[in-house]
């Protein structure tokens, strides 16, 4: 059985003395202002869903930074899911994660799945910095851009040496590697399956050393502390806006910095009292994938699976004129593009569009009376039943269970 020489343990003192675990309990101690600190709203249901986030970042930290934190032998996990929320998730995609380091060359395979949209991306640093402008993208491939097998399977590298075709170039700082599967029709597309390993290394790796923990812990550390307040600084920069306003970011802006490539976002706040519905308005140009989601103060995605709080371009309604109007309510209006905000008043809102093929005018949204909702919308509004929208919920719910099976 080939294995790698392993390095004698340096007996880190912080792991030896269990000072390392005093020092991450103390972490998630102070963390827990992100949900009872000032300014943070504090409704009944707001620390309920405030807690309920923190469990869940963490979770998606220990998944990251230590559990598959070694760049050496890596494996892909779950960045996101609809147990694991946070940094204003998309409810169409599952992204899925996995360390790598800079100098060295990996081999991904697998079956790409049949997602309406499929990337791999390679990045610099690590969201635990805190830091957006420190996470660089190195570069990216597509599914639309990869040689495929006979059998429908793909194998690239990452790094190593320049090749002709299913090869993404690595570079100084390199942190980690994001596969984004953006799914259009929930109940059909199903996902992919992907192995990643670090080319020249052997299956079998050593025993993990005190140093190696310890260095992983901390990072998890500044995942809860930086990355926690990266994501509720962004969140607030939202909710800081107009009300019901949002912000459309320019093609390409956000890409260099991890975001999708060929994406563009627009991003904003809802705000909506009981009495009250939110009618937004947007024109989507034509483009491979869109959809609009909403979030609450943690700048985590609403309940997506059991309550319709997103909608896609195969699950939403235009009206006869081309304009995609949502009515954002805490009653079922009876429209079929109802987004339930889950019991929030307050939120953030997001429009992505996936390589758009033209400009996206900005969104509009006012504010009307809910018992006068009817009459502000278009008189060929079809009416939505209880019993189509308890379908519809029922069709959530099995179309994420099947996405998300463990």
């Amino acid at each position: 059985m080939v294995k790698e020489t392993d390095t004698v343990d340096p007996r880190d003192p912080r792991v030896m003395t269990g000072q390392v675990w005093e020092e991450l309990c103390d972490t998630f101690r102070r963390a827990g202002e992100l949900v009872a600190g000032p300014d943070v709203p504090d409704t009944p249901l707001d620390r309920a869903v405030g807690y309920r986030y923190l469990t869940q970042f963490i979770e998606a930290g220990i998944n990251f930074c230590v559990a598959h934190g070694d760049g050496d032998y890596p494996e892909f996990t779950r960045m996101m899911d609809m147990g694991m929320r946070w940094g204003l998730d998309s409810p169409d995609c599952l992204y899925i994660v996995a360390t790598v380091k800079e100098g060295r060359e990996y081999r991904i395979w697998g079956d790409p799945g049949t997602s309406n949209h499929m990337d791999i991306q390679l990045n610099t640093g690590h969201y635990a910095l805190g830091d957006i402008s420190a996470v660089r993208t190195l570069g990216s491939i597509s599914r639309d851009d990869f040689v495929r097998g006979p059998d429908g399977g793909f194998e690239i590298f990452l790094g190593g040496e320049r090749r002709a075709s299913n090869w993404v170039p690595s570079g100084p700082e390199a942190g980690f590697v994001l596969v984004r599967q953006n799914f259009l029709d929930w109940a059909t597309e199903r996902p992919g399956s992907f192995q990643i390993e670090r080319v020249g290394a052997p299956v079998e790796k050593p025993d993990i050393r005190t140093d190696q923990i310890a260095e992983r812990i901390d990072v998890l550390r500044s995942w809860v502390e930086k990355g926690g307040a990266l994501w509720e600084t962004m969140s607030r920069g939202m909710l800081s806006l107009e009300p019901n306003t949002t912000v459309t970011y320019a093609p390409g802006e956000s890409e260099g910095n991890s975001g999708l490539k060929g994406q563009i976002y627009c991003q904003g706040n809802f705000r909506c009292r009981p009495d009250e519905a939110v009618i937004f308005e947007a024109v989507p140009p034509p483009a491979r994938h869109w959809n609009v989601s909403l979030a609450n103060f943690y700048w985590e995605a609403v309940d997506f699976m059991t309550r319709q709080g997103s909608l896609n371009g195969a699950q939403a309604e235009l009206d006869e004129d081309g304009v995609f109007r949502a009515v954002i309510a805490h009653h079922d209006p009876g429209v079929p593009n109802w987004l339930d905000p889950c019991g929030q008043e307050a939120g953030t809102l997001a429009l992505r569009f996936i390589l758009a093929e033209q400009e996206l005018q900005s969104p509009v949204s006012r504010v009307v009376p809910f018992d006068s909702l009817r009459s502000e919308l278009p008189a060929g509004t079809r009416r939505v039943s209880p019993a189509e929208r308890e379908q519809r919920l029922r069709d959530r719910r099995e179309a994420l269970w099947l996405r998300y099976r463990r």
